[in-house]
C-alpha cells in the first residue's frame, strides 16, 4: 500500500510510530495529484511547494517533541471558499480574480495549530450555488458530476489526492457529493465549527465540515476544527464532546421514516440503504418507525431562506459585475431580488417551527436513518430526472430533497458509504441526530463501518 492510500487514523499511527514521514505522505499524495488531477479537475490551486516546506517542518517537529495530535503532517485540501492568509479564495469564480485573503480563516487557523499540511485549494460550484461542481468530474466515472458545491473535496479525498479535505454544506454541499464519490462526509450541528473568514453562501444555512475516507477520520477532523469563535456571531460558546467515543449500539434507537426520505428514490438506494439500516438492528439497535414533520414545507423553506441571504451577500458585486457570474448562479442571485421580506420571514417562521417539530422527533429516537440522496451520480449534462411515479424534478432539486432539512433545522448529519449500483457507482446512508448530538452520529457511523469489510475505499482510478 503506498502511502497516499492510508486513511487519516492509519496515517497519524504510521506517523506516531515513526514508521512514514510527513514529507514521504505528502510525497505520495502529491505524486497522486499529478497522476489523476489532469482528469479529475478536484482543485483550483496546487501549492506543492509550500506543502513540501510544510511537512519539512512537520517532520522536524515529530522527530524533535512527538506530533501535537493526529493531524500534524497530514495532507489536506481545502474547499476554495476557506480562506488562508496570502492564497486566492477565488470561489470558483470569474467575479474573485486577484482576490487574496489577508488572514486566515478560524477552520483554517485550527487546521494549521494542529500541524496538517496544505496540498491546495478545491473546487466548488461557483460560489457554493449548486449541486454538480461543473469543474470536477467524478472519482468513479469521469462522465457523471462530482456532485456540489463541495464537488473538489470529496473528488480528492476519493482519488487519494488528499488525506481529508474541508468542504460547506448549505442544503448539503458537503453530504451529496461525499455521498456520490463514495466518502465520509460531515454536517455538524450549526454553530459547533466556526465560518469566519469562509464565504458565505446563506449565513443561516452554511455549516463547515470535514470529508474523509472513514467516520473516525471525521471524528478526528471535528475535535481540531470545532469550537467558539467570537468572529462568528452563531459559534456556540462551551466545552465540545469527544468525538472519537465508541461503543455498541445495544439500546439505540434508529428512526426509519415513513415518509419523504424513501419517497422518489431509486430501487438501488433504497435497497442499500434498507439493507444498511438492518445492519444497525443487527449490531444492537432498535428500529422504530416514525413520521418526518413538516414535510410539504421543506423546498419552500430551504429556498425561502437561501436565496434572499445569497442575493444580500452579492447584491454590490452582483449590481457591478453581473456578467462575471455563470449563467445558472447569475439567474438565482437574479431571483433573490425578486424575494419580498413578508416571503422571507414566513421561511424563518417555518424554519422555527420545523426546529421544534424535528426536537420533539428526537425525543422517541437517537439517530434517524435514510438515504444522503435520491440517486447515484447522474450523467455529466442530465438536468432532469424522471420518476416512477411520473414526476419530473429536476437534478438539483433531487440532490437537495434529503440533505436540506439538516441545515434548516441545524441537527448534524453524517453520510457513509453503504453500497453501490449496478454500474458500480457509491450509494450513500445519512445518520441524523438532535442538535449537539454529533458524537451519537459519529458512534453510530463508526459502529456500522467496523463491521463493513470495505471501509475507507479509494475509486479504482488507473493510472
Amino acid at each position: 500500500m503506498q502511502p497516499f492510500e492510508l486513511s487519516l487514523s492509519d496515517a497519524a499511527r504510521a506517523v506516531h510510530a515513526r514508521e512514514l514521514s510527513p514529507v514521504e505522505l505528502t510525497e505520495s499524495v502529491l505524486d497522486r495529484i499529478h497522476a489523476v488531477e489532469g482528469r479529475l479537475g478536484a482543485y483550483v490551486t496546487i501549492a506543492a511547494e509550500a506543502a513540501l516546506a510544510a511537512a519539512v517542518r512537520a517532520e522536524r517537529e515529530v522527530a524533535g517533541g512527538g506530533p501535537r495530535g493526529p493531524l500534524h503532517g497530514i495532507p489536506m485540501g481545502l474547499k476554495d471558499l476557506i480562506d488562508v492568509e496570502g492564497m486566492a479564495t477565488t470561489a470558483s469564480s470569474s467575479v474573485r480574480e486577484g482576490h487574496v485573503a489577508d488572514r486566515d480563516s478560524h477552520v483554517a487557523a485550527r487546521l494549521d495549530a494542529a500541524g496538517a499540511v496544505l496540498l491546495g485549494k478545491t473546487h466548488t460550484h461557483e460560489f457554493a450555488y449548486g449541486l454538480t461542481t461543473p469543474q470536477t468530474h467524478n472519482a468513479w466515472d469521469h462522465g457523471r458530476v462530482a456532485g456540489g458545491s463541495s464537488g473538489g473535496s470529496a473528488v480528492a479525498v476519493a482519488a487519494g489526492e488528499a488525506t481529508f479535505a474541508m468542504g460547506t454544506d448549505t442544503g448539503g454541499s458537503i453530504r451529496v457529493p461525499a455521498a456520490l464519490n463514495g466518502v465520509v462526509g460531515l454536517k455538524p450541528t450549526y454553530g459547533l465549527v466556526s465560518r469566519s473568514g469562509v464565504t458565505s453562501l446563506s449565513w443561516s444555512l452554511d455549516h463547515v465540515g470535514p470529508l474523509t475516507r472513514t467516520v473516525q477520520d471525521a471524528a478526528l477532523v471535528l475535535s481540531a476544527t470545532a469550537g467558539h469563535d467570537p468572529r462568528d456571531p452563531a459559534s456556540v460558546a462551551g466545552p465540545t464532546a469527544d468525538f472519537s467515543q465508541r461503543g455498541d449500539l445495544r439500546g439505540l434507537r434508529v428512526g426509519v421514516p415513513r415518509n419523504h426520505y424513501f419517497d422518489r428514490v431509486s430501487p438501488e438506494v433504497e435497497e442499500a440503504v434498507r439493507r444498511g439500516i438492518e445492519r444497525l438492528a443487527q449490531l444492537g439497535a432498535e428500529l422504530v418507525d416514525v413520521e418526518i414533520p413538516m414535510t410539504r414545507y421543506i423546498q419552500a423553506t430551504q429556498w425561502g431562506l437561501m436565496v434572499p441571504e445569497a442575493t444580500a451577500y452579492h447584491e454590490r458585486s452582483l449590481r457591478a459585475s453581473a456578467e462575471l457570474y455563470a449563467p445558472d448562479v447569475r439567474v438565482l442571485l437574479e431571483a433573490g431580488e425578486l424575494t419580498s421580506a413578508g416571503d422571507y420571514l414566513r421561511a424563518q417562521r417555518a424554519r422555527t417551527m420545523m426546529r421544534d417539530a424535528w426536537a420533539r422527533m428526537f425525543d422517541g429516537i437517537d439517530v434517524l436513518a435514510g438515504p444522503t440522496v435520491p440517486m447515484t451520480a447522474v450523467e455529466s449534462g442530465q438536468e432532469t430526472v424522471e420518476w416512477a411515479d411520473g414526476t419530473t424534478e429536476s437534478v438539483a432539486d433531487s440532490y437537495v430533497r434529503l440533505s436540506a432539512p439538516a441545515n434548516i433545522t441545524g441537527v448534524p448529519a453524517l453520510t457513509l458509504p453503504v453500497g453501490h449500483d449496478h454500474a458500480g457507482l457509491p450509494i450513500g446512508m445519512q445518520l441524523m441526530a438532535g442538535a449537539f448530538r454529533d458524537a451519537t452520529v459519529l458512534r453510530v457511523g463508526r459502529a456500522f463501518e467496523e463491521a463493513a469489510t470495505d471501509a475507507g475505499r479509494l475509486a479504482p482510478i488507473a493510472v
